[in-house]
């Protein structure tokens, strides 16, 4: 898997635009610390850095966080950035990969990773094109919504409501009663 990795985030990084090299490598590590400032878990980072390139999100798999393999991304300017444990986001993020599994390899048969990656590569650029965006439904969407239905205020003698009450005015005859 790495081998494979490393090779495309090697294709990735080559095909960016020239790197602009800081002033100094003092400005250079600020620029990746800038990064990692509100990280809760920092691994190490070497003592020389080359330019900051790209930044790659990856989950928490432990092949993703082997020392050889951060070292490596970090010797070629890539900063490493993991992806919570738990959240309710995760739930979006596996729904589109499921979307994009199954249009990349339902009914295909590939015989070769590079088969699959075209597939992939191709379904991800096709969703790109003409994204569909998601919307949570979640538990806490179903309570904000019951909350906003509470909230109403239902006008008599009708099915229409208010988002406001609505304060009754005393009749004339009322107000001679009252006083």
């Amino acid at each position: 898997m790495h081998g494979w990795l490393e090779d495309r985030l090697s294709e990735i990084v080559a095909a960016l635009p020239p790197a602009i090299h800081p002033d100094s490598a003092e400005s250079n590590r600020a620029i990746w610390e800038r990064w990692r400032q509100d990280l809760t878990v920092k691994f190490t980072l070497p003592e020389t850095l080359p330019p900051l390139r790209l930044l790659l999100v990856c989950d928490n798999l432990a092949g993703h966080k082997t020392p050889a393999f951060v070292v490596w991304l970090c010797e070629h300017g890539i900063l490493p950035l993991y992806t919570p444990l738990g959240g309710s986001w995760l739930n979006m993020a596996e729904s589109i990969q499921k979307i994009l599994k199954h249009r990349a390899l339902d009914g295909q048969y590939p015989t070769i990773p590079q088969q699959i990656i075209d597939n992939f590569e191709a379904v991800a650029n096709a969703w790109n094109r003409q994204p569909t965006p998601f919307v949570w439904a979640g538990k806490r969407a179903q309570r904000r919504q019951q909350a906003r239905l509470r909230k109403r205020y239902q006008l008599p003698a009708s099915e229409a409501c208010t988002y406001q009450p609505i304060r009754r005015h005393l009749s004339l005859l009322e107000k001679c009663l009252c006083a």
